[in-house]
């Protein structure tokens, strides 16, 4: 399998807890593929923003053997307009090339120390406005959960730090290895970078009420057609209530979630089966192979063909996944 991708999470003072965890909980599951260790700017105890510090077993100098470098966010009392102390000569330590990856506030670090400028970038919708007039020269997008641009990705609030380290994973080892991990921790296997951050009501009324049961109908029927105006009939609305209640509780509008919806589906068959595109597009309610590639090629910037020599025989069993 050869050596194993290194992430190091640089903790600072008044880190959150949850997040500070993200990492090791989602890329420690795949051992033998990642190595995930904690560091601090000076290799002392960090405090968090909960009654307890936290111990690490490394200073800045584990930065300098790391593949990708994760900043979780930190006490929004604490956000830098400048670099905290320490964390420049940290930062000076990541190696050339190093994927760096920031969770909500940890995209303060990386604009205050020159890193995000002339690039896009996100953090939490509710810290938008201060890091506006701080770093005009970012492209800041706040309207979306995470940001990849390559070498730097950006991510928004607590549970979007889940969501861009199964990015990560489904970027370096494919899809069904990220669903598997995503079981295993009872996350949602894929919630697209460009879904809103704020959803006007997550939460339905009631069952009754919302478009969850027709979300789950459509995803086991995916190789139809399922035009608005069936899955409107299927949730008993008009046209117009329907795509209103989908877009409130999904962040995205019907349309576009199908497509993601089938995207993921024929990834997942692309790394599992020997199935031809053409087939595969018609298992996932694509009308041609041609549809299915240029779709594909939209989210991710590759053939079919290319995905599957990428990916194809790289999925651990179940079981391994989840040795934990």
């Amino acid at each position: 399998m050869g050596t194993p991708h290194r992430v190091v999470v640089l903790a600072l003072d008044g880190v959150y807890p949850f997040e500070l965890g993200i990492p090791s909980r989602v890329f420690g599951m795949l051992r033998g593929r990642y190595e995930v260790v904690t560091c601090s700017v000076d290799g002392l105890p960090v405090r968090t923003n909960a009654d307890f510090s936290v111990t690490v077993e490394h200073g800045p100098e584990a930065l300098r053997t790391a593949d990708t470098v994760i900043l979780p966010p930190f006490d929004t009392s604490l956000l830098p307009r400048d670099l905290p102390p320490g964390t420049a000569e940290a930062l000076a330590c990541v190696r050339p090339g190093a994927r760096l990856v920031s969770i909500c506030t940890g995209a303060f670090v990386l604009a205050a120390a020159g890193l995000l400028d002339g690039r896009p970038a996100t953090t939490h919708w509710g810290l938008v406005d201060t890091f506006r007039s701080w770093f005009p020269q970012v492209e800041l997008d706040p309207d979306v959960l995470f940001v990849d641009d390559g070498d730097v990705l950006t991510s928004a609030g607590a549970a979007s730090g889940v969501d861009v380290c199964l990015h990560l994973v489904r970027k370096d080892h494919g899809a069904a290895l990220a669903n598997q991990v995503a079981r295993v921790c009872v996350a949602p296997p894929w919630r697209d970078g460009g879904q809103a951050q704020y959803i006007e009501r997550p939460v339905p009324v009631s069952t009754a009420s919302g478009t969850s049961a027709t979300r789950q109908w459509a995803l086991e029927n995916l190789r139809e057609a399922l035009p608005l105006s069936e899955l409107a009939g299927h949730a008993r609305m008009s046209l117009r209530t329907f795509a209103r209640r989908f877009q409130e509780e999904v962040g995205m509008s019907p349309g576009r979630w199908l497509i993601q919806q089938r995207v993921s589906r024929a990834r997942q068959l692309l790394e599992t089966t020997d199935l031809a595109v053409d087939e595969i597009a018609g298992e996932v309610g694509f009308a041609t192979g041609t549809s299915l590639r240029e779709h594909l090629h939209a989210a991710i910037g590759v053939t079919p063909l290319a995905y599957r020599r990428t990916f194809r025989g790289t999925v651990p069993t179940a079981a391994e996944t989840a040795g934990i």
